[in-house]
Formats: structure tokens, sequence, C-alpha cells
């Protein structure tokens, strides 16, 4: 197979096999942690009281951002032919980035969105890249 090609494939099998575990994570952190009065598939409703939830409301959240990227991260640079940290970065990359939106949609305190943006996503990707080289 041509290298580009399976490159790219293997950035989107990181991609889509992280957002299933980031997708699975999140739903257990609602069964774990329900919200009191709060549908969690309504985003203005999660919007209007994040700001206001205690801290282990975060802690399944933050655990389905680091490790959805770092299976990403890890798919990506397995599969890949070449460059496969750098491609597990751009899997990291691609999670910030929804990351990032996630956090501007649904607003919580300071420290989550701190912590979040800084340690779940291109930490977790490298851990991943170098787990995938071993």
């Amino acid at each position: 197979m041509n290298p580009m090609i399976k490159n790219i494939l293997a950035v989107g099998a990181g991609w889509i096999g992280g957002s299933l575990v980031n997708m699975g994570l999140v739903t257990v952190g609602h069964s774990v942690f329900p919200i009191p009065g709060a549908d969690p598939n309504d985003m203005e409703a999660l919007a209007a009281i994040m700001p206001d939830l205690e801290p282990k409301y975060f802690l399944f959240p933050f655990l389905a951002h680091a490790i959805g990227t770092l299976v990403g991260a890890y798919i990506a640079a397995r599969i890949a032919d070449e460059h496969k940290m750098k491609l597990a970065l751009v899997v990291g990359l691609l999670f910030l980035i929804g990351g990032i939106l996630v956090n501007y949609m649904l607003p919580g305190p300071l420290w989550f969105a701190v912590t979040d943006v800084a340690l779940a996503y291109i930490p977790m990707a490298y851990i991943g890249g170098k787990l995938a080289l071993r």
C-alpha cells in the first residue's frame, strides 16, 4: 500500500478509535456521577450548570479526553508506515482542537479547562506514540 495512503488511514483510524474510547468513558461517567437534574444530551442545560459542578463531575471527562487521545495516538502510530510519532501527535492535535471547542461550548471552571488542554492531549499523544514505538 502507498505509504501516504496508509498514513492517512492511520490518522483516521486513530481519530475514530480514540473517539470511541472518549465517548464510552463519557457515557460511563454519566452513569457513575449522574448530574442531578441535567440531561447529558442537552448541551444548553449542561452549559448552564457546568460552572457550578463539583470537581468529581470532571473526572470522567478528563479521563475520556486523556485516554481517548492516548489510544488514538497509539492506533495511529501502530498503523502508520512512516513518521509514526508525528502522526501520533497529529491525532493529539485533532483531539486538542476538539477539546478547545468543547471547553468553549461547555465552559466549565477555569482549572478544568487549563488542566484538560495542558495535560489531556499533546502529552498523552506523545505517550501513546512512545508506547506504539516500543
